[in-house]
Protein backbone atom coordinates (compact mmCIF):
# COMPACT_ATOMS: atom_id res chain seq x y z
CA UNK A 1 0.00 0.00 0.00
CA UNK A 2 3.16 2.18 -0.21
CA UNK A 3 1.74 4.47 -3.28
CA UNK A 4 -1.81 4.11 -1.77
CA UNK A 5 -0.74 6.07 1.36
CA UNK A 6 1.52 8.45 -0.53
CA UNK A 7 -1.10 9.16 -2.62
CA UNK A 8 -3.80 9.96 0.53
CA UNK A 9 -0.94 11.86 1.64
CA UNK A 10 -0.66 14.09 -1.13
CA UNK A 11 -4.46 14.81 -1.89
CA UNK A 12 -5.71 14.81 1.83
CA UNK A 13 -7.90 17.52 1.01
CA UNK A 14 -9.44 15.23 -2.22
CA UNK A 15 -9.98 12.36 0.03
CA UNK A 16 -10.82 14.19 3.14
CA UNK A 17 -14.01 15.23 1.02
CA UNK A 18 -14.42 12.16 -0.52
CA UNK A 19 -14.32 10.73 3.12
CA UNK A 20 -16.65 13.59 4.06
CA UNK A 21 -19.30 12.19 1.41
CA UNK A 22 -18.87 8.65 2.56
CA UNK A 23 -19.19 9.68 6.05
CA UNK A 24 -22.69 11.60 5.24
CA UNK A 25 -24.41 8.78 3.01
CA UNK A 26 -23.38 5.92 5.83
CA UNK A 27 -24.59 8.32 8.68
CA UNK A 28 -28.26 8.66 6.60
CA UNK A 29 -28.27 5.05 6.02
CA UNK A 30 -27.53 4.08 9.56
CA UNK A 31 -30.08 6.72 11.04
CA UNK A 32 -32.97 5.09 8.58
CA UNK A 33 -32.01 1.35 9.38
CA UNK A 34 -32.37 2.17 12.72
CA UNK A 35 -35.63 4.06 11.98
CA UNK A 36 -36.74 0.97 9.95
CA UNK A 37 -36.14 -0.65 12.81
CA UNK A 38 -37.97 0.89 15.09
CA UNK A 39 -41.07 1.30 13.15
CA UNK A 40 -40.90 -2.47 12.33
CA UNK A 41 -41.18 -3.28 16.55
CA UNK A 42 -43.52 0.14 16.84
CA UNK A 43 -46.09 -1.83 14.62
CA UNK A 44 -45.70 -5.61 15.38
CA UNK A 45 -44.29 -6.13 18.64
CA UNK A 46 -47.58 -7.26 19.91
CA UNK A 47 -47.72 -10.03 17.29
CA UNK A 48 -43.86 -10.93 17.76
CA UNK A 49 -43.79 -11.43 20.83
CA UNK A 50 -46.23 -13.86 21.12
CA UNK A 51 -45.43 -17.20 22.30
CA UNK A 52 -46.77 -19.27 19.26
CA UNK A 53 -44.71 -20.12 15.96
CA UNK A 54 -47.99 -19.43 13.61
CA UNK A 55 -50.51 -17.59 13.12
CA UNK A 56 -54.16 -19.02 11.62
CA UNK A 57 -56.29 -16.38 10.04
CA UNK A 58 -59.78 -17.20 9.14
CA UNK A 59 -63.22 -16.67 6.69
CA UNK A 60 -66.92 -18.31 6.82
CA UNK A 61 -68.05 -20.96 4.59
CA UNK A 62 -67.75 -19.46 1.19
CA UNK A 63 -65.17 -16.85 1.54
CA UNK A 64 -61.14 -16.94 1.13
CA UNK A 65 -59.51 -16.43 4.44
CA UNK A 66 -57.09 -13.74 3.77
CA UNK A 67 -54.06 -13.30 5.66
CA UNK A 68 -54.88 -9.59 7.84
CA UNK A 69 -56.17 -8.54 11.24
CA UNK A 70 -58.76 -6.48 9.42
CA UNK A 71 -60.61 -9.31 7.24
CA UNK A 72 -60.14 -11.86 9.33
CA UNK A 73 -62.49 -13.83 11.67
CA UNK A 74 -62.58 -17.35 13.33
CA UNK A 75 -66.19 -19.43 13.55
CA UNK A 76 -66.41 -21.02 16.36
CA UNK A 77 -66.40 -24.69 14.13
CA UNK A 78 -63.03 -23.81 13.02
CA UNK A 79 -61.92 -23.12 16.45
CA UNK A 80 -63.41 -26.59 17.77
CA UNK A 81 -61.63 -28.20 14.99
CA UNK A 82 -58.36 -26.24 15.49
CA UNK A 83 -58.50 -27.62 19.10
CA UNK A 84 -59.36 -31.41 18.58
CA UNK A 85 -57.10 -31.65 15.52
CA UNK A 86 -54.08 -34.10 16.66
CA UNK A 87 -50.43 -32.59 16.85
CA UNK A 88 -52.10 -29.13 16.49
CA UNK A 89 -50.54 -28.37 19.58
CA UNK A 90 -51.55 -25.49 21.75
CA UNK A 91 -54.52 -23.43 20.37
CA UNK A 92 -54.85 -20.02 21.41
CA UNK A 93 -57.49 -17.28 20.38
CA UNK A 94 -56.69 -13.73 19.46
CA UNK A 95 -58.45 -10.95 19.14
CA UNK A 96 -57.03 -7.66 18.01
CA UNK A 97 -59.28 -4.16 17.98
CA UNK A 98 -58.28 -0.25 17.79
CA UNK A 99 -60.41 1.49 21.07
CA UNK A 100 -59.10 5.01 22.92
CA UNK A 101 -57.91 4.44 26.56
CA UNK A 102 -58.81 7.42 28.84
CA UNK A 103 -57.07 7.60 32.20
CA UNK A 104 -58.01 10.78 34.32
CA UNK A 105 -57.59 13.69 31.91
CA UNK A 106 -55.53 12.03 29.12
CA UNK A 107 -56.66 9.69 26.45
CA UNK A 108 -54.95 8.03 23.93
CA UNK A 109 -55.55 5.65 20.88
CA UNK A 110 -55.09 2.21 21.91
CA UNK A 111 -55.04 -1.77 20.22
CA UNK A 112 -56.81 -3.80 22.63
CA UNK A 113 -55.90 -7.41 22.43
CA UNK A 114 -58.35 -9.99 23.78
CA UNK A 115 -55.95 -13.16 25.00
CA UNK A 116 -55.56 -16.07 27.41
CA UNK A 117 -53.18 -15.29 30.17
CA UNK A 118 -50.68 -17.71 28.03
CA UNK A 119 -50.23 -14.81 25.26
CA UNK A 120 -49.55 -12.03 27.89
CA UNK A 121 -45.95 -10.52 27.37
CA UNK A 122 -43.92 -10.57 30.95
CA UNK A 123 -46.02 -9.25 33.65
CA UNK A 124 -43.65 -6.38 35.56
CA UNK A 125 -46.40 -6.12 38.43
CA UNK A 126 -49.61 -7.63 39.08
CA UNK A 127 -51.70 -10.87 38.11
CA UNK A 128 -53.34 -11.52 34.74
CA UNK A 129 -56.01 -9.89 33.97
CA UNK A 130 -60.23 -11.35 34.58
CA UNK A 131 -63.03 -10.46 32.97
CA UNK A 132 -63.63 -6.45 33.34
CA UNK A 133 -59.95 -6.16 33.80
CA UNK A 134 -56.68 -4.85 31.48
CA UNK A 135 -53.11 -5.01 31.59
CA UNK A 136 -51.23 -2.14 30.30
CA UNK A 137 -47.63 -1.25 29.46
CA UNK A 138 -45.12 0.39 31.52
CA UNK A 139 -44.77 3.37 29.39
CA UNK A 140 -48.39 3.90 29.80
CA UNK A 141 -47.34 5.40 33.06
CA UNK A 142 -50.88 4.38 34.81
CA UNK A 143 -50.62 2.92 38.10
CA UNK A 144 -51.86 -1.06 38.97
CA UNK A 145 -55.45 -0.88 40.03
CA UNK A 146 -56.37 2.45 38.66
CA UNK A 147 -59.38 2.73 36.92
CA UNK A 148 -59.44 3.74 32.93
CA UNK A 149 -62.44 3.58 30.60
CA UNK A 150 -61.24 1.37 27.30
CA UNK A 151 -63.91 2.57 24.74
CA UNK A 152 -67.08 2.95 26.52
CA UNK A 153 -66.11 0.40 29.11
CA UNK A 154 -64.73 0.99 32.53
CA UNK A 155 -61.90 -1.24 33.67
CA UNK A 156 -59.04 -2.15 36.42
CA UNK A 157 -55.79 -2.26 35.38
CA UNK A 158 -54.78 -5.24 36.98
CA UNK A 159 -51.38 -5.95 35.38
CA UNK A 160 -48.34 -3.62 34.02
CA UNK A 161 -46.86 -5.40 31.25
CA UNK A 162 -43.80 -4.95 29.44
CA UNK A 163 -44.27 -2.73 26.49
CA UNK A 164 -45.65 -3.98 23.58
CA UNK A 165 -47.85 -1.93 20.45
CA UNK A 166 -49.64 -3.00 16.81
CA UNK A 167 -50.02 -0.68 14.42
CA UNK A 168 -47.84 2.46 16.24
CA UNK A 169 -50.57 1.94 18.87
CA UNK A 170 -50.21 0.92 22.80
CA UNK A 171 -51.14 -2.23 23.25
CA UNK A 172 -53.33 -3.10 25.85
CA UNK A 173 -54.59 -6.79 27.16
CA UNK A 174 -57.63 -8.01 28.40
CA UNK A 175 -59.70 -11.52 28.32
CA UNK A 176 -61.51 -12.48 25.37
CA UNK A 177 -64.95 -11.93 26.76
CA UNK A 178 -64.01 -8.02 27.89
CA UNK A 179 -62.34 -7.44 24.56
CA UNK A 180 -65.61 -9.17 22.37
CA UNK A 181 -67.93 -6.51 24.62
CA UNK A 182 -65.48 -3.67 23.77
CA UNK A 183 -64.64 -4.70 20.14
CA UNK A 184 -68.57 -5.71 19.21
CA UNK A 185 -67.28 -8.75 17.85
CA UNK A 186 -68.18 -12.18 18.53
CA UNK A 187 -65.57 -14.51 17.35
CA UNK A 188 -61.46 -14.07 18.00
CA UNK A 189 -59.60 -12.87 14.94
CA UNK A 190 -56.83 -15.17 14.83
CA UNK A 191 -55.50 -17.98 15.94
CA UNK A 192 -52.20 -18.48 17.79
CA UNK A 193 -50.75 -21.82 17.24
CA UNK A 194 -47.44 -23.86 17.68
CA UNK A 195 -48.53 -26.99 15.56
CA UNK A 196 -46.44 -30.22 16.14
CA UNK A 197 -47.17 -33.17 14.08
CA UNK A 198 -50.31 -32.20 12.46
CA UNK A 199 -51.11 -31.56 8.73
CA UNK A 200 -51.84 -27.74 8.75
CA UNK A 201 -52.34 -27.71 4.93
CA UNK A 202 -54.55 -30.51 5.06
CA UNK A 203 -56.22 -29.11 8.18
CA UNK A 204 -56.59 -25.87 6.35
CA UNK A 205 -58.19 -26.93 3.39
CA UNK A 206 -60.70 -28.87 5.49
CA UNK A 207 -62.11 -25.78 7.44
CA UNK A 208 -61.13 -22.82 5.55
CA UNK A 209 -58.28 -21.74 7.48
CA UNK A 210 -55.07 -20.47 6.25
CA UNK A 211 -52.07 -20.68 8.44
CA UNK A 212 -48.18 -18.60 8.01
CA UNK A 213 -45.29 -18.10 10.36
CA UNK A 214 -45.78 -15.77 12.73
CA UNK A 215 -43.00 -13.69 10.64
CA UNK A 216 -45.18 -13.76 7.67
CA UNK A 217 -48.07 -12.66 9.92
CA UNK A 218 -46.28 -9.35 10.15
CA UNK A 219 -47.87 -8.64 6.61
CA UNK A 220 -50.99 -9.24 7.74
CA UNK A 221 -51.04 -5.80 10.17
CA UNK A 222 -52.69 -2.84 8.21
CA UNK A 223 -49.94 -0.84 6.52
CA UNK A 224 -46.64 -2.75 7.67
CA UNK A 225 -45.45 -3.97 3.97
CA UNK A 226 -46.04 -0.70 2.78
CA UNK A 227 -44.14 1.26 5.38
CA UNK A 228 -41.24 -1.54 5.48
CA UNK A 229 -41.01 -1.94 1.71
CA UNK A 230 -40.95 1.80 1.82
CA UNK A 231 -38.04 2.28 3.82
CA UNK A 232 -36.05 -0.26 2.27
CA UNK A 233 -36.20 0.90 -1.29
CA UNK A 234 -34.81 4.17 0.07
CA UNK A 235 -32.08 1.87 1.68
CA UNK A 236 -31.58 0.11 -1.17
CA UNK A 237 -30.95 3.77 -2.71
CA UNK A 238 -28.65 5.06 -0.98
CA UNK A 239 -26.58 1.88 -1.05
CA UNK A 240 -26.62 2.09 -4.89
CA UNK A 241 -25.98 6.04 -4.48
CA UNK A 242 -22.50 5.26 -2.29
CA UNK A 243 -21.69 2.86 -5.01
CA UNK A 244 -21.88 4.96 -7.62
CA UNK A 245 -19.97 7.93 -5.96
CA UNK A 246 -17.09 5.96 -4.86
CA UNK A 247 -17.01 4.44 -8.72
CA UNK A 248 -16.96 8.19 -10.12
CA UNK A 249 -14.48 10.09 -7.62
CA UNK A 250 -12.18 7.06 -8.50
CA UNK A 251 -12.84 6.75 -12.26
CA UNK A 252 -12.04 10.56 -12.16
CA UNK A 253 -9.03 9.68 -9.94
CA UNK A 254 -7.34 7.07 -12.13
CA UNK A 255 -7.69 9.19 -15.37
CA UNK A 256 -5.87 11.95 -13.39
CA UNK A 257 -3.19 9.51 -12.48
CA UNK A 258 -2.94 8.06 -16.05
CA UNK A 259 0.89 9.20 -16.33
CA UNK A 260 1.84 8.30 -12.93
CA UNK A 261 0.46 5.02 -13.61
CA UNK A 262 2.49 4.81 -16.76
CA UNK A 263 5.87 5.16 -14.75
CA UNK A 264 5.26 2.59 -12.23
CA UNK A 265 4.57 0.56 -14.92
CA UNK A 266 7.70 1.18 -16.90
CA UNK A 267 9.37 0.88 -13.57
CA UNK A 268 8.34 -2.83 -13.54
CA UNK A 269 5.41 -2.54 -11.40
CA UNK A 270 2.76 -4.87 -12.05
CA UNK A 271 -1.14 -4.35 -13.48
CA UNK A 272 -2.35 -6.36 -10.57
CA UNK A 273 -0.23 -4.82 -8.27
CA UNK A 274 -1.50 -1.25 -9.14
CA UNK A 275 -5.03 -2.59 -8.94
CA UNK A 276 -4.65 -3.80 -5.39
CA UNK A 277 -2.61 -0.91 -4.21
CA UNK A 278 -5.97 1.04 -5.58
CA UNK A 279 -8.19 -0.94 -3.93
CA UNK A 280 -6.25 -0.43 -0.57
CA UNK A 281 -6.74 3.24 -0.81
CA UNK A 282 -10.60 2.69 -1.72
CA UNK A 283 -10.86 0.25 1.45
CA UNK A 284 -9.11 3.05 3.45
CA UNK A 285 -11.09 5.69 2.69
CA UNK A 286 -14.51 3.43 3.27
CA UNK A 287 -13.54 2.03 6.23
CA UNK A 288 -12.73 5.52 7.85
CA UNK A 289 -15.75 7.25 6.30
CA UNK A 290 -18.14 4.50 7.21
CA UNK A 291 -16.73 3.61 10.25
CA UNK A 292 -16.73 7.34 11.52
CA UNK A 293 -20.70 7.52 9.74
CA UNK A 294 -21.99 4.76 11.94
CA UNK A 295 -20.80 5.95 15.07
CA UNK A 296 -22.24 9.07 14.55
CA UNK A 297 -25.91 7.75 13.16
CA UNK A 298 -25.54 5.83 16.33
CA UNK A 299 -25.14 8.69 18.39
CA UNK A 300 -27.83 10.66 16.71
CA UNK A 301 -30.59 7.66 17.31
CA UNK A 302 -29.24 7.57 20.74
CA UNK A 303 -30.08 11.28 21.51
CA UNK A 304 -33.47 10.89 19.01
CA UNK A 305 -36.54 11.45 21.18
CA UNK A 306 -40.04 10.76 20.35
CA UNK A 307 -39.19 8.75 17.41
CA UNK A 308 -39.27 4.87 17.25
CA UNK A 309 -35.76 4.24 16.82
CA UNK A 310 -34.35 0.82 17.21
CA UNK A 311 -30.27 0.14 16.26
CA UNK A 312 -27.44 -1.29 18.37
CA UNK A 313 -23.87 -1.33 17.41
CA UNK A 314 -24.40 -5.07 16.15
CA UNK A 315 -27.03 -4.05 13.59
CA UNK A 316 -25.40 -1.10 12.46
CA UNK A 317 -22.82 -3.24 11.27
CA UNK A 318 -24.78 -4.52 8.73
CA UNK A 319 -25.62 -1.38 6.82
CA UNK A 320 -21.64 -0.26 7.52
CA UNK A 321 -20.61 -3.97 5.83
CA UNK A 322 -22.79 -3.47 2.79
CA UNK A 323 -21.64 0.07 2.09
CA UNK A 324 -18.04 -1.25 2.57
CA UNK A 325 -18.65 -3.94 -0.22
CA UNK A 326 -20.83 -1.71 -2.47
CA UNK A 327 -18.44 0.79 -2.40
CA UNK A 328 -15.49 -1.38 -3.20
CA UNK A 329 -17.72 -3.09 -6.02
CA UNK A 330 -17.89 0.58 -7.18
CA UNK A 331 -14.41 1.26 -6.67
CA UNK A 332 -13.35 -1.76 -8.88
CA UNK A 333 -15.35 -1.05 -11.44
CA UNK A 334 -13.36 2.10 -11.75
CA UNK A 335 -9.88 1.10 -11.28
CA UNK A 336 -10.23 -1.64 -13.99
CA UNK A 337 -8.60 0.58 -16.54
CA UNK A 338 -5.23 0.45 -14.27
CA UNK A 339 -4.79 -2.49 -17.00
CA UNK A 340 -5.20 -0.61 -19.95
CA UNK A 341 -2.57 2.01 -19.24
CA UNK A 342 0.55 1.98 -21.47
CA UNK A 343 4.00 1.68 -20.00
CA UNK A 344 5.06 3.64 -23.18
CA UNK A 345 2.82 6.63 -22.24
CA UNK A 346 5.67 7.73 -19.50
CA UNK A 347 8.12 7.31 -23.05
CA UNK A 348 6.14 10.07 -24.56
CA UNK A 349 5.18 7.78 -26.88
CA UNK A 350 2.03 9.34 -26.93
CA UNK A 351 3.12 12.78 -28.70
Amino acid sequence: MFVALRDIRFARGRFALMGAVVLLITTLVVLLYGLTGGLAADASSAITGLPARALVFGAPPGATPEVSFSDSGITPAQLAAWRSAPGAGAVAPLGVARSRLSSGSSATSVSVLGVPAALLPPLLSGRAPADGQVAVGAASGIALGSRVTVGAAALTVSAITADRSYGHAPAVWTTEPTWQRLSGATAPTALAVSPGAADTAALDRAVNTRTVSRSAALGAIDGYSAEQGSLRMIQGFLFAVSALVIGAFFTVWTVQRGTDIAVLKAVGASSGYLVRDALAQALILLLGGTLAGAALGLTGGALLSGVPFALSAATAAVPVLAMVLLGLAGAALAVRRITSVDPLTALGAHR
